[in-house]
Order: structure tokens, then sequence, then C-alpha cells
């Protein structure tokens, strides 16, 4: 049987603030939208959030050869094949660009862009928790709730 370890993925607080901002914002919106007998608008306005969902983020599952992203209903497969480094950096999301993906609704999800990493992927609730992970063509940065233990666990498992 293979060794699986299970992460939390708490969120900071101000990931919440945008989720709960966002989520109020385009429930008026949708409301107003009914209200103006527009009920296109209504559900399309609606489906952002439910959009979003999906891709939030409940936790990691961390076995010796991948890492599992917790979302409701599914989860996302990072293989460890080729992992080169591990690195607890709380600093690692600070300056960086969103490129392509979700700045807020759930999650710090999606590409970005910063002149310390370049180029990476995050899987992200707390910014002040992150690990980042090389790879020789890629950067991944995740959030556990316990970065040091995440970080020396990786470190054992694939023996780095």
């Amino acid at each position: 049987m293979k060794e699986e370890l299970a992460f939390s993925a708490p969120w900071q607080p101000m990931l919440k603030g945008i989720s709960l901002a966002a989520a109020l914002l385009l429930a008026a919106l949708a409301v107003g939208s009914v209200r103006s007998g527009n009920a296109w608008m209504a559900l399309l306005i609606v489906s952002i959030p439910l959009g979003a969902v999906p891709f939030a983020i409940r936790g990691y599952i961390l076995s010796p050869d991948e890492i599992f992203v917790r979302r409701p209903g599914w989860n996302k497969r990072i293989p460890l094949d080729g992992l080169q480094s591990v690195e607890v950096d709380p600093r690692a999301l600070r300056c960086a660009i969103r490129t392509c993906g979700n700045g807020g609704l759930f999650s710090f999800t999606g590409w970005f862009w910063s002149k310390r990493l370049r180029t990476f992927r995050a899987f992200a609730t707390d910014c002040n928790r992150a690990v980042v992970l090389r790879f020789p063509r890629r950067t991944i940065v995740v959030t556990p709730g316990d970065p040091a233990r995440f970080a020396a666990e990786i470190k054992r498992l694939r023996n780095l």
C-alpha cells in the first residue's frame, strides 16, 4: 500500500474577504438583473461563482509519486517525476502577476509570472504558506496548512 499524507488548505483572511465580497456583489447584480426583467443576465452572473466552486482547493494529498490537489468532487493530479527541489517560501506569491486563472474567488489558481520564479502554476489558498516545487520545465506553488512538514515529507518521500 502506498503511503499517503493529507494536508489542509486553510484560507487566508484576504481570500475569505475577496470571496465574500465577490459573492455578495454577484448576488446583488443577479437580483438587480432579475428585477429589471433580464433573467438571462442573472443566470450568466450566477454562473460565475458556480463555475469557480469546482476549482476551490480543499487540501492536498501527498504520496511518493504525486500530489493531489483536493477539489470539491475531484482531485487535480501533479506527478512528482523529475522534481528537483522543494522550498518553503512565504514570499513566493508576492508581486506575482496572474497571467491566466482565478485571482481570489475561492482560491488563487492558475498561471502566474514573477521576477523571482518566472512562469509558474499556483494552487493556493494562503499566500503566506507557499511551498515552491521546481521541476526541469515547470514550477508549481502550493500552500498547505503546514508548509515545513509538507516540504520535509516530500524530501523524505522523494529522497531529496
